[in-house]
């Protein structure tokens, strides 16, 4: 089964409630044992006061190599230039389930306007395993395009230190879109 896969149509979704309360409750436990990317913590809270969706999962995207082998670390790359010369990269990713609503629909052509900042290296579209457990899951990414599927890949660091940028301000709007839509959404 792909990984990821173009943007599917809305279906129908009558358990969008009870299934947001759920998932908004889960990530809010995650974040309360800590198992949330602290980058991500404001961002998921923003994305749970918006009505029309909720978090399904999320990663910050995370750099490992020699001097940073914690596949959890958040550290800058800069630091490492010329003393590392491959990184392996975990997917920087945001999934969200979005109700079939107008706001919903603003939300995804939100989504899809992100992939501007860099068409090479980031993607929106869905995630086959996620819409078999849940409706109308949407997944913006950040991965080279070539590698699309992958969960994470080896890269030299030119292309490391190119991927962080593209993910610090893929994060940076990703960010400002939860803030514009929880704002729409009147929270």
């Amino acid at each position: 089964m792909e990984t990821f896969v173009e943007a599917r149509p809305f279906v129908p979704d009558p358990e969008f409630g009870r299934d947001r309360e759920s998932g908004i409750r889960a990530i809010s436990e995650l974040i309360v044992r800590g198992e949330i990317d602290l980058p991500l913590v404001s961002m998921l809270q923003d994305f749970a006061l918006v009505t029309h969706c909720y978090t399904i999962q999320s990663c910050f995207g995370h750099f490992v190599h020699e001097f940073e082998p914690d596949t959890r670390n958040i550290a800058s790359l800069e630091a490492y230039s010329g003393k590392v010369a491959a990184v392996e990269y975990r997917i920087a990713y945001m999934a969200l389930c979005i109700r079939e609503s107008d706001p919903g629909l603003r939300l995804c052509h939100d989504l899809r306007a992100l992939t501007r900042i860099d068409p090479s290296c980031i993607q929106f579209g869905c995630a086959e395993w996620f819409w078999e457990r849940q409706v109308n899951t949407y997944v913006i990414q950040v991965e080279p395009e070539r590698f699309r599927n992958k969960d994470r890949i080896m890269v030299d660091l030119d292309e490391a230190l190119h991927l962080e940028t593209v993910r610090n301000r893929f994060m940076e709007e990703l960010h400002r879109v939860a803030v514009l839509q929880r704002d729409m959404a009147g929270a």
